[in-house]
């Protein structure tokens, strides 16, 4: 029975399942629902605790082993598998399903830790038989537009008020990240007494700012269309010191991929095949991003974003008026649909005679 991250303490107060499977790849609410899992057993008195690590060249047998392993001193044990990333794969299938045959006669709690689960592997035979037996806990990311609400509930878990705009600052201040935004909610707890409300100006003077402005992030931010986002990391680069050429370098590697992309696709090849050509290859999870690029900035607007960042290549070696951090701000801002702040005068260059 599928039972969401922020229902199951309600649903495992009820009655401790034989099977729990918690699958996604956010953090934070992954592992809650794991510790949520591991509570409710103690609680049931469950209190031996075994743990498998699924990884490369995995022995599968050692499940079907350490369930049938009885215990001296307890009728039943917490068995956890931990796949994180790893694929099952058709030998992790079989052996689940077979697992799944000894349910009915078994007195343990499987829980299984893992990531993403697609609507195929939801159909398969070990899935559909574990589900029947347990509960399946699918772990999604925050929707940006509900942060700030799951921000303000989240406070009250470490004994704090949070008005809605200050969650909402938060969130921004921490990139979405909800690791970083729950660490800087214990630190707060440690600072302002119990029940304390936090306001726009606390979250302001008591949070740093934990995003890591690195240049993957705003080629991320570029690819997807988050114009206020880019700016943002833009801004953030600038300020630690990050050197203008290494911006400038990643923001041009994306457009050449784009350009690439383009030309494979006009020449009648699909989506995928244009991504595993390129160099590095665009792995599965970064292709919804290229193809929102793809969509929203045609060969043209390519182009002419290169002629700007050979500009900007100009500038950095003097040989161009075009303000430089003013430019790659605007260049990433274009990027990700969004509008620069610098005229169109302020684009025109002229070579140097040493050039």
């Amino acid at each position: 029975m599928k039972v969401f991250a922020d229902q199951l303490p309600a649903a495992l107060a009820k009655k401790l399942p034989r099977v729990v499977i918690v699958a996604g790849d956010e953090p934070l609410q992954h592992r809650d629902a794991c510790d949520a899992v591991r509570a409710a057993a103690r609680q049931a008195g469950v209190e031996e605790r075994e743990v498998l690590d699924v990884e490369p060249n995995f022995a599968w047998g050692r499940l079907m082993e350490m369930s049938s392993n009885l215990s001296l001193f307890a009728t039943s044990k917490l068995m956890e598998l931990r796949l994180g990333n790893h694929k099952l794969g058709q030998e992790g299938s079989k052996a689940l399903a077979q697992y799944a045959e000894t349910l009915d006669n078994s007195d343990d709690v499987l829980l299984i830790g893992m990531g993403k689960l697609d609507a195929k592997q939801q159909k398969s035979a070990w899935f559909k038989t574990l589900d029947k037996h347990g509960l399946f806990v699918p772990v999604w990311p925050v929707d940006a537009s509900r942060l700030g609400y799951w921000l303000r509930d989240r406070a009250s878990l470490h004994g704090l008020q949070i008005d809605l705009e200050a969650a909402r600052l938060l969130g921004e201040r921490t990139e979405g990240n909800l690791l970083a935004a729950d660490q800087e909610l214990q630190k707060l707890a440690l600072i302002h007494p119990q029940g304390t409300r936090l306001n726009v100006e606390s979250i302001a003077q008591g949070v740093e700012d934990s995003t890591r402005f690195d240049v993957f992030n705003l080629a991320d931010a570029c690819l997807k269309g988050e114009p206020s986002r880019a700016s943002r990391i833009v801004n953030g680069l600038r300020s630690e010191g990050v050197e203008a050429p290494i911006v400038l370098w990643a923001l041009s590697r994306e457009l050449r991929t784009l350009l690439s992309l383009h030309q494979h696709l006009d020449q009648g090849q699909s989506f995928e095949h244009a991504c595993k050509t390129q160099k590095p290859m665009i792995f599965d999870k970064r292709r919804p991003a290229y193809q929102k690029a793809i969509g929203r900035l045609p060969m043209k607007r390519l182009h002419k974003l290169l002629l700007m960042a050979q500009r900007l290549d100009l500038a950095v070696k003097g040989a161009a008026a075009v303000p430089l951090w003013p430019g790659l701000h605007d260049l990433a801002m274009t990027m990700a649909g969004g509008r620069g702040l610098l005229s169109e005068s302020a684009w025109t260059y002229r070579i140097s005679a040493n050039n």
